[in-house]
């Protein structure tokens, strides 16, 4: 092997000539490809996989490969949430929009704080907090029969409440 074209047993000229014109066709950038290789090198040196030593192209293509299909997941994910921003901007609501939910909100609130303290707190736990029943069972020092009755009440008294909101 000479060393100046091999480095832990990968042909340079190789990884340069052939490997990054491919990389670089999947990303349709050669500035993004360039970094996807020097990637690879860096997670084939680090790798302590022997395969790494027995077939070094291979293992390296297979690291760039899956770099490859890494970026592509993040670039669509970062595009998605680019698209999401854009769609929240252009779907601004009215301030009367703005108005009636901060109304709706503070009658739900009001709901809320009218419970009895002991249903109202195993709801503010349940669907606030995220507890589980059991949990909520532990947190207060009751039965667990007992969260379901204070969750069924105020569900019923939410609901009862959005019937008259409604009609």
């Amino acid at each position: 092997m000479d060393n100046k074209l091999y480095w832990c047993g990968v042909d340079l000229l190789w990884a340069y000539k052939t490997l990054l014109p491919s990389i670089a066709r999947k990303t349709q950038c050669k500035h993004h490809a360039k970094d996807i290789l020097h990637d690879g090198f860096l997670c084939f040196a680090l790798s302590s996989n022997p395969s790494r030593l027995q077939e070094p192209h291979a293992y390296l293509r297979t690291i760039v490969q899956h770099l490859v299909v890494e970026k592509y997941r993040k670039d669509t994910r970062s595009q998605n949430y680019l698209d999401s921003i854009e769609f929240e901007e252009a779907s601004v609501p009215s301030p009367e929009h703005l108005a009636d939910i901060k109304q709706r909100l503070m009658l739900l609130n009001q709901i809320i704080q009218d419970l009895p303290p002991r249903c109202r707190e195993a709801f503010i736990l349940f669907k606030i907090e995220g507890l589980s029943q059991k949990q909520i069972a532990v947190n207060l020092g009751i039965s667990l029969n007992m969260v379901e009755r204070h969750l069924i009440r105020a569900l019923l008294d939410i609901r009862s409440a959005r019937e008259q909101l409604l009609s």
